[in-house]
């Protein structure tokens, strides 16, 4: 799973990291910054989503938006925003190259002056726009804002979620988004990854000589939140749905932290498959749910474990929330069986494997490189992180479900229709 690369840092801080692939004429240019909704304050979230779709719309020297001379180059290109981080990656054609790498550095450096008053007020307008689609006039949309509140303290840095609040988009003003810009997006918060049909010295060459020049930007203190324990809360929303959906979500470990594998692996034998424990009993045998679904989701400071299932016509909601817990007793219980391990760890290797097919885009090789240098200070941690994995045991699995998913200590959140 060894993936070669070399690492450099430039005096600015800018972090570089270069791994060659010279199969196909093509390189994937990704660039990370280490900031995301966490890093906002509460009154004044949204900035970092904001600044998403403010990136895409020009700088300094390429005022106009960043999509039409990439893609006329033949490129793919695209990014998104996390509560830990944001990022944007271009696959570009070979000699297209120095074209992607320029337009990287102009926005990191060159970018306030293009962020005027009118184009902050249109990609306002976009992301409450989007605000609108994607969660409140959408079924069962509004549920992870009400699950964020319950589930971590008021305050805390994952209580809200990336898109933000309305009333915080309402107030933001110019100012506050270049305040914002300057304290985050420069070359000290900033991974770049360059993979793919490149040399390591052209590669180098080509970031001292786009991005040497920008200066660093402040020292940025991590961000701190106290331990969140796990509390029993029910909530009901009424929504214009047809079946009602019962969501049960836990806080779990932060990401690569002991047992965050673990959990991955029960949340797979639990939902993935006809097989799984939850599936088989609630979808197959008893007709209780129509789907049904568990997942990890990690992150930096906290993780989250969710299980959402939703519930067959003309069935008791309870009847499902019973079957759940039972399952989830008899998981924390017995742990999984030898069949259940060994299909969670080979599933584990193959989305790994797969995963270093792609050379960049969402989740490719240079998006993994970025996320691990991120994270663990190690671009190439693909061996140790799958270990993690293939190192789980019954007992491993267990305990985590011992310590984490007591199901008389899961927020409870019921969709009913209006």
């Amino acid at each position: 799973m060894r993936v070669a690369f070399e690492k450099q840092v430039l005096p600015n801080g800018l972090q570089v990291i270069v791994h060659e692939d010279r199969r196909v004429p093509l390189v994937a240019v990704s660039i990370w910054y280490h900031v995301g909704s966490k890093n906002e304050q509460p009154g004044q979230t949204g900035l970092a989503h904001l600044f998403e779709h403010l990136m895409f719309e020009g700088s300094e020297h390429q005022p106009q938006s960043y999509f039409a001379p990439l893609q006329a180059a033949g490129a793919s290109i695209n990014g998104s925003t996390s509560a830990d981080r944001t990022d944007y990656w271009e696959v570009v054609p070979t000699e297209a190259l120095r074209l992607a790498l320029w337009m990287e550095a102009d926005r990191m450096g060159w970018l306030l002056p293009a962020v005027t008053s009118h184009r902050f007020e249109a990609q306002r307008g976009v992301v409450l726009n989007e605000r609108r689609q994607n969660y409140e006039n959408r079924p069962y949309g509004l549920v992870p804002f009400s699950i964020a509140r319950a589930v971590f303290p008021n305050g805390h840095p994952y209580s809200w979620l990336p898109i933000g609040e309305v009333e915080d988009l309402n107030a933001a003003t110019v100012a506050d988004a270049h305040a914002f810009f300057k304290r985050f997006y420069h070359p000290g918060n900033a991974s770049l990854v360059i993979a793919g049909d490149v040399t390591a010295g052209d590669a180098f060459g080509m970031a001292a000589d786009l991005f040497g020049e920008i200066p660093s930007g402040p020292a940025i203190a991590p961000v701190v939140a106290s331990e969140v324990a796990a509390r029993h809360e029910r909530l009901v929303i009424e929504d214009r749905v047809d079946l009602v959906r019962l969501y049960l979500t836990w806080p779990s470990p932060p990401l690569f932290a002991a047992a965050d594998a673990d959990l991955d692996l029960a949340a797979d034998l639990l939902s993935t498959g006809r097989t799984s424990r939850l599936y088989r009993r609630l979808v197959h045998d008893r007709r209780l749910a129509t789907e049904v679904s568990a997942a990890q989701s990690s992150r930096e400071l906290c993780g989250q474990f969710q299980i959402v299932a939703t519930v067959a016509p003309g069935q008791n909601p309870d009847d499902v929330r019973t079957a759940i817990s039972e399952e989830l007793d008899r998981l924390r219980d017995g742990g999984p069986d030898d069949a259940e391990l060994e299909r969670g760890r080979a599933r584990a290797e193959a989305a790994f494997v797969y995963r270093l097919q792609s050379l960049g885009g969402f989740g490719g090789k240079a998006d993994q490189l970025n996320a691990y240098n991120v994270f663990l200070g190690q671009p190439d941690s693909f061996d140790e992180d799958l270990a993690r994995y293939l190192a789980a045991t019954q007992a491993t699995v267990q305990t985590a479900a011992r310590k984490f998913l007591d199901p008389r200590k899961a927020v409870e959140l019921m969709v009913v229709p209006k």
